[in-house]
């Protein structure tokens, strides 16, 4: 199936790991001139190294995105380099996990600085470009901690119910001006922040990283944990014109997990 994604210009922020990077390689073998940012600049030159591997060639622009004119500088580099961005996708933050007697009002503002305020940056960058232009398509990825209350993760998962509030009202208000925004919400995947957390896991039980990863597949109705090529595809797909009246959507991607509508 032809995206018509040729030549387009893609923006992933968190682009040097992870789903970010999955989705980089993917655009990019779509034939998108790509582009991706990240704070840490060893981390960029292992994400080039490792997309050159594949084929892959991507513009790497280092940028702090919890500060806003980062997120601005970023916009400019990439739209002066590689031209106006047709596609968006935000995947960079990470919030930590508290115990909930740590759940300070510092953890608060962690959660909310690292994973909400990167992506609104991003948006108020890149989104008064694509409405000028009459034309765009913004992917968030949101983790499904959004719509479970846990304990030890509830700053990180107020950060992604905002966000996907956010997706669904920004849909409305730039519908009108061409631009489609939507969302995918990851359950367990494997991505190199998952497999630190099991290491730490396996340390403290002595069970191998494969018997915890067995473990929690067996939870999952499809028996599996995801990879970031798997919600590659699923941005591609919602970035592309295939899914040209689709906006204002979340869609979870945990393999049956949660059994919501």
């Amino acid at each position: 199936m032809d995206l018509q994604l040729t030549g387009k210009t893609v923006l992933i922020t968190g682009g040097s790991k992870g789903i970010g990077r999955g989705c980089a390689e993917a655009f990019a073998k779509e034939g998108c001139k790509v582009a991706i940012v990240s704070r840490g600049e060893a981390n960029l030159k292992r994400a080039e190294e490792l997309l050159a591997e594949k084929g892959v060639k991507v513009l790497s622009i280092p940028a702090d995105l919890t500060k806003p004119e980062e997120a601005v500088r970023a916009v400019a580099e990439a739209e002066r380099q590689l031209g106006p961005i047709d596609v968006l996708v935000n995947s960079a933050g990470a919030s930590q996990h508290h115990p909930l007697h740590e759940l300070n009002v510092e953890a608060w503002h962690q959660g909310m600085d690292s994973k909400y305020f990167t992506y609104i940056h991003m948006l108020q960058a890149a989104l008064p470009g694509m409405a000028k232009r009459k034309r765009g398509a913004v992917v968030n990825i949101i983790g499904m901690g959004g719509k479970i209350g846990r304990p030890h993760h509830l700053a990180g998962g107020a950060a992604n119910a905002a966000l996907m509030l956010v997706s669904t009202g920004l849909a409305g208000g730039y519908g009108p001006e061409g631009v489609r925004i939507n969302a995918i919400s990851p359950g367990g995947t494997i991505t190199e922040r998952s497999l630190a957390r099991l290491e730490v896991q396996s340390r403290e039980t002595g069970r191998s990283i494969k018997d915890l990863q067995a473990d929690a597949a067996k939870k999952i109705p499809l028996r599996r944990l995801a990879l970031p090529e798997d919600i590659a595809q699923a941005a591609l797909f919602l970035a592309s014109e295939r899914a040209s009246y689709i906006t204002g959507v979340c869609i979870p991607m945990d393999g049956g997990s949660l059994t919501v509508i």
